[in-house]
């Protein structure tokens, strides 16, 4: 669909950070032509692609996705000169996959997905022409009309003005807190399904739900998003992975590593001991504002057993250190430089921050949301046997 190039940002985004969507729709009104500053030609004069067809169509399909926002723009709204740099990233990215896809059809013929090239080049040439490269408009119009693409242009126009309606309903509930504005929005979509059963728009909004509700509510819009029909590949990948997170509670958590003040940290062997994993950052801003609970936390219930160690997604080694030394942050911090790629929030599907977990006496996970009522749910961890 084209407007899966599009800047459109989480739902979380949109609710978290309303400046974002605000600058997102603002890129789009200036429209901008990008031509001269992408410097994009009309089509290749060699070939792309590989020798190789299934090798070809392959690397089509993958570079047909889109980039995914940088993840700081889940916490941090961007200047519009970032959104606008955004947009060519993607216009050019579009760009260039429509090459490859006329290519294919050139030099693969007979091959079963031929079809599916010329659908996906019309698209990705919809994309690009929307996010600002005008000099495409001519090869679009010498395209046959696709009257199933135009109807799912405008299918998908008409679903995604009726989620931002029922975004903007919800930011209502703000004062009364997260929970009430999700479950308004859960109410809104739920009304758009019942007219659009299975479009995909319509499960990656619930995808974002769940994985800010959490208990049992965030379990049954993932199980009810694994067996729907139109949900797409990549939110039910997402959707496996929370999935998997909540099937570690009541289990074991394998957390070692050397921290960064030279301590050896192995989580099996702090049995006895109620430890809250903090996942966080120092550019970000909520867990910045939790850190003061936390360490008072700290300084109430360590005497008692309570424990804390730290996951970093920072990148700037010596900016972090500072920034745990002036704050007296004593528990180990676990820094490996690489922000979202670090190996802790791979292996545990971590997809936003702060996130907390918390592990029993026992050694056994607990909470995946300890961020709410922290100290009480640790009181209650130190009082079992």
């Amino acid at each position: 669909m084209p407007t899966r190039y599009l800047l459109m940002q989480t739902i979380w985004s949109r609710l978290k950070v309303p400046s974002l969507l605000c600058l997102t729709l603002s890129a789009r009104l200036l429209a901008v032509d990008l031509e001269g500053e992408l410097g994009l030609a009309k089509s290749a004069t060699k070939n792309l692609l590989p020798a190789d067809s299934d090798q070809a169509w392959s690397e089509i399909e993958a570079e047909a996705k889109p980039p995914a926002p940088p993840a700081e723009w889940r916490l941090q709204a961007p200047s519009s000169e970032q959104v606008l740099e955004f947009r060519k990233k993607k216009a050019s990215g579009a760009a260039l996959a429509a090459d490859k896809a006329k290519e294919f059809q050139r030099r693969f013929k007979e091959h079963p997905k031929v079809g599916e090239a010329l659908k996906l080049q019309r698209r990705l040439l919809e994309a690009s022409i929307s996010l600002g490269n005008t000099n495409r408009r001519p090869e679009l119009k010498a395209l046959r009309p696709d009257p199933e693409a135009e109807r799912e242009i405008e299918e998908t126009r008409v679903v995604n003005r009726r989620i931002e309606e029922a975004v903007a309903k919800a930011r209502r509930q703000q004062g009364q807190g997260k929970d009430s504005v999700l479950i308004e929005f859960e109410a809104g979509l739920r009304q758009i399904q019942k007219e659009n059963m299975n479009r995909p728009e319509i499960y990656r909004a619930f995808m974002e739900i769940a994985q800010l509700r959490g208990g049992e509510k965030s379990k049954e819009l993932v199980a009810e998003i694994l067996k729907a029909k139109g949900a797409s590949r990549d939110i039910k990948d997402a959707a496996l992975k929370l999935q998997k997170t909540f099937e570690r509670l009541g289990k074991p958590v394998d957390v070692q590593f050397t921290a960064l003040d030279g301590r050896k940290i192995n989580l099996s062997e702090m049995k006895g001991k109620v430890v809250l994993i903090d996942f966080w950052a120092t550019w970000c801003g909520p867990c910045v504002a939790e850190m003061t609970n936390v360490v008072a936390a700290f300084d109430q219930l360590q005497p008692k057993g309570f424990e804390i160690v730290g996951i970093s997604f920072d990148e700037d080694k010596q900016a972090f250190a500072n920034f745990v030394k002036k704050n007296k942050m004593v528990w180990p911090q676990y820094f490996e430089g690489t922000g979202w790629n670090n190996k802790f929030a791979k292996e545990f599907g971590i997809r936003g921050i702060p996130t907390m977990w918390l592990i029993d006496r026992q050694g056994n996970l607990r909470d995946l949301e300890a961020r709410s009522d922290l100290v009480k749910k640790v009181e209650k961890l130190l009082s079992e046997k």
